[in-house]
This record gives C-alpha cells, structure tokens and sequence, in this order.
C-alpha cells in the first residue's frame, strides 16, 4: 500500500471492479510529465469508467528532488484536479520491482485471474510538446485491443522523460 495524496493508503486490491490498471510512473516537477498531465486526466476520465483506472506513483526521492515531496504532490494534485489516486513510493520500494527508470513510464497491466500481466510498457504517445500532433497513440491503443479482448499490437515503446532521482 502506498499513501495517496488524500492521506489513505491504498493498494490496487481497493478497485475489485478494475480489469487492470494504468500505473504511471509520474512526478511534480519533469517537464515531460507536466507536458502529459492534461493527457493522463483525458485517459482516466475515458477509461477508469471501462476497467483501466490511472494509478500515478511518484518514485522521486524528495531529498534528490524536493519539489516531488509529498507535500508538494498534494499541491500538484489539487491545482490540477487529478481524478486518479496520486501514490507516494515512499522509501522508493515500488518503482524497482517495475523496472522504471523514467517519468513519466508507463504499465499497462491486465488482471488474469488473481494475476497482474503487463501488456504494455513505455509512452503515452508519440510526441510529448504537443498533443495535437500525436500520430501514434500507444497507450490508448493498447487499452482499447484489452477491451476488445485483443493482444496490444504494439507491447513496449521507449519511455521517454526525466530520469527517477533516487536516494543519495
């Protein structure tokens, strides 16, 4: 369990009814997430509703990083309106057992019985400045072959974004 910008702690058993989960390794202060905020809201507000809810984790350590404390999430959280769970990897447990090394990187994963598969990992899209000139829809394409009971055509990109600051 990770403790969300609410204050709760929270696990991805608190959403029975999800088929899976969008976790994207996020942050406060990285230009390429900051660039991708607008975009992670349009992706839970489109998909959390059919099974795929947005679950952001902020790696950051806040000593290497202060502007990704948990204060500073907060912060962040309610001048952007999140509607998703932004989680603190306090202690930076999470983020290693997923192999991420940037922000913002994602993992799309989709439950199979009690099991968690990842179905896709990398970027939101192909062009992080500006979302308008988006050809390649990476994420969103590999959700809606999930909902259509499909395999993703495309299973890994390259994450592009900051790199994860970690304890000195």
């Amino acid at each position: 369990k990770l403790k969300n910008v609410d204050g709760k702690m929270v696990s991805m058993a608190d959403f029975p009814d999800a088929k899976g989960f969008v976790v994207i390794f996020s942050c406060n202060h990285c230009p390429y997430v900051i660039a991708y905020e607008d975009r992670m809201i349009e992706l839970h507000n489109k998909y959390a509703s059919k099974g795929y809810p947005v679950i952001a984790i902020n790696p950051n350590d806040p000593e290497a990083q202060p502007q990704d404390s948990y204060e500073k999430m907060i912060e962040r959280s309610n001048e952007k309106k999140f509607p998703f769970v932004y989680l603190f990897d306090e202690g930076q447990k999470v983020y290693p057992v997923y192999g991420a090394t940037r922000t913002p990187h994602i993992y799309l994963l989709n439950k199979k019985g009690k099991d968690l598969i990842v179905e896709y990992i990398g970027a939101i899209d192909n062009n992080y400045k500006d979302a308008s000139a988006v050809t390649e829809t990476y994420l969103a394409d590999a959700i809606d072959a999930l909902l259509a009971k499909k395999k993703p055509t495309v299973t890994e990109t390259k994450a592009i974004g900051c790199t994860i600051k970690v304890k000195k």
